[in-house]
């Protein structure tokens, strides 16, 4: 499994080869920041009651003759003006693609603020690259419904 430094630095490549066009990336967003605040799930964590909603973002291209596959989790909580997030980062092998913690929990990465804020930074820069030219970029999105269990 890749440590933190090595993924961060497989990014920092990754982003410099999309800069100069030399990679088509294909991302599957699935959420539910969307739906209507009806449907959503609550928790209540110390007198707070909780909205809750879920991102999966999986990223994969391929460059060098090689296939990078990483799908990333992030949880987010609102309740009025505060938010709480709590994020996961995976590298599932490539037949591994479904959006279940379950499923992609043993192929979790150890993540840092560093590491998050470089996967921050080639979202951005891919989906500013989406907006303007969809020729190096593929975007799916799809709404879900969550379902918390206990």
């Amino acid at each position: 499994m890749k440590k933190q430094e090595e993924l961060f630095h497989e990014i920092a490549e990754l982003m410099k080869a999309t800069k100069e066009r030399k990679i088509h990336w294909n991302l599957e967003v699935q959420t539910t920041e969307g739906n209507d605040p009806s449907e959503k799930p609550v928790e209540s964590e110390d007198g707070v009651t909780w909205t809750v909603d879920e991102c999966y973002v999986s990223y994969y291209c391929q460059y060098k003759g090689k296939e990078f596959c990483m799908i990333t989790y992030e949880m987010i909580k609102t309740a009025g003006e505060k938010v709480s997030t709590s994020n996961m980062v995976f590298l599932p092998p490539l037949g591994v693609r479904l959006f279940d913690l379950r499923t992609l929990l043993p192929h979790s990465v150890e993540v840092s603020y560093v590491l998050l804020d470089q996967i921050h930074k080639l979202w951005v820069m891919l989906f500013d690259m989406y907006k303007e030219d969809r020729g190096n970029v593929h975007v799916e999105i799809r709404t879900e419904v969550l379902k918390i269990e206990d």
